[in-house]
């Protein structure tokens, strides 16, 4: 098949959708991603045909930091994230319509989900989305983008509705200019519904809702390889063999927070313990830092999380599924968005302490959740729910699920 995928967003957006690009590439698919610029660089390694999709979401953000250091939070970073989405709509749909034409499938997500399906429908060749968190409505649990509040199973479902329709409300109107400009297509009042998905989630860490249809597939989680080129800096391997196994802090792409505060609140909870500190998007540990403990920058996740005690992360899926594959407890800081949700699901699972709210972050919360995920039975139950999300084969599942989905639809243009 050809296959087109495309996504915009940040690296947990875009690292999966190019490991299930390689996937697809290695079992014979004729494969090209639309991304990011700075996913470019990953598509090279993986030996992925890539198409850049303009805009450079990361740079916007860091052109609004003096405003979020004066206090704004997620609610900010999502207007300043929508708002670049919708800028870039036309752009992304010429680009993505240029780019599939003879295409036979095209694999949608991120904040260009809403492009590819549009594109797709102009070009009259199915569509199979992709999914990194629940989105799609069930009773079993409510949106992963709301608080985890007890509710029946109606209200359940009528929660995901409802995050589906501000979502689409919040998009479309960039989406209808950009189809009317680019391809002449009329408006759409309506969001998509029927087509199938891809949710590149571990069934151990959600399994899969019971009232969920059968075109919806719960496939593992989606991870590169290590690049066996890359090496760790001399520092912190000597960091590594000096003594125990470190805590792991890291952030990732979050901002909207006061980094000298959170420094303070994660040195005292830390309590003398050894730990790196990974500075992502804002920087942390930039300040003089105890003997105990080392800044890092980017360090591959699944090089570096087998290697510490504890990861203390802000529940992105992607570091959630990172840790969870390690075989190491977690302590999730949740910022917004749907970290909440895996940081409820980790906690359930007996993998992670109670989620600690970064706006409740303190030396002592802290502490009391490092000693908690330090203990043996947490360690012991780590390594053996590690042991099942390793097991699962998460690319080559969402491989054998495209194929099955899409060959049908192919049989039936074709009549």
């Amino acid at each position: 098949m050809r296959i087109t995928a495309l996504t915009f967003g940040t690296e947990g957006d875009w690292r999966p959708m190019a490991a299930l690009c390689h996937g697809l590439a290695a079992a014979g698919h004729d494969v090209q991603l639309l991304g990011p610029d700075s996913s470019a660089p990953l598509a090279a390694r993986l030996g992925v045909r890539f198409v850049t999709l303009e805009g450079d979401m990361a740079a916007e953000l860091a052109a609004a930091m003096p405003s979020v250091e004066r206090g704004a939070g997620p609610a900010e970073i999502g207007r300043i994230i929508r708002g670049f989405a919708q800028r870039h709509t036309a752009g992304w749909m010429r680009t993505v319509l240029e780019a599939a034409r003879g295409t036979d499938v095209i694999l949608p997500a991120g904040l260009a989900v809403y492009v590819g399906l549009s594109v797709a429908e102009h070009l009259r060749v199915p569509v199979v989305g992709i999914g990194l968190q629940p989105v799609m409505p069930t009773g079993d649990f409510p949106s992963a983008f709301l608080p985890a509040w007890r509710m029946p199973r109606w209200a359940n479902r009528l929660s995901h509705r409802l995050v589906l329709a501000l979502m689409w409300r919040a998009f479309r109107g960039a989406t209808n200019a950009a189809r009317r400009e680019v391809a002449g297509q009329p408006r759409r009042r309506a969001e998509w519904r029927g087509y199938p998905i891809l949710f590149g989630i571990s069934p151990t860490l959600m399994p899969r809702p019971r009232d969920w249809p059968e075109r919806f597939e719960v496939t593992g989680h989606w991870s590169t390889p290590v690049d066996p080129a890359w090496r760790a800096d001399p520092a912190l391997d000597a960091f590594l063999a000096a003594g125990d196994a470190p805590i792991y802090v890291g952030f990732g792409s979050m901002l909207g927070f006061d980094r000298a505060k959170v420094e303070r609140a994660v040195l005292e909870g830390l309590a003398g313990r050894r730990a790196l500190l990974a500075s992502g998007a804002v920087g942390l540990g930039e300040g003089t830092l105890p003997p105990h403990a080392m800044r890092i920058g980017p360090t591959p996740h699944d090089w570096l999380f087998p290697r510490v005690h504890v990861v203390v992360h802000h529940g992105g899926a992607g570091t959630t599924h990172a840790a969870a594959r390690a075989g190491v407890p977690s302590v999730v800081v949740p910022f917004g968005g749907d970290q909440a949700f895996w940081a409820a699901r980790a906690h359930k699972l007996g993998i992670a302490a109670a989620p600690l709210a970064h706006r409740a972050l303190s030396g002592a919360a802290l502490k009391a959740r490092i000693d908690y995920a330090s203990t043996a039975h947490v360690q012991q139950w780590a390594r053996e729910i590690g042991e099942a999300v390793r097991a699962e084969d998460g690319i080559a599942t969402a491989v054998a699920a495209l194929e099955r989905m899409v060959v049908p639809s192919r049989v039936a243009r074709a009549a």
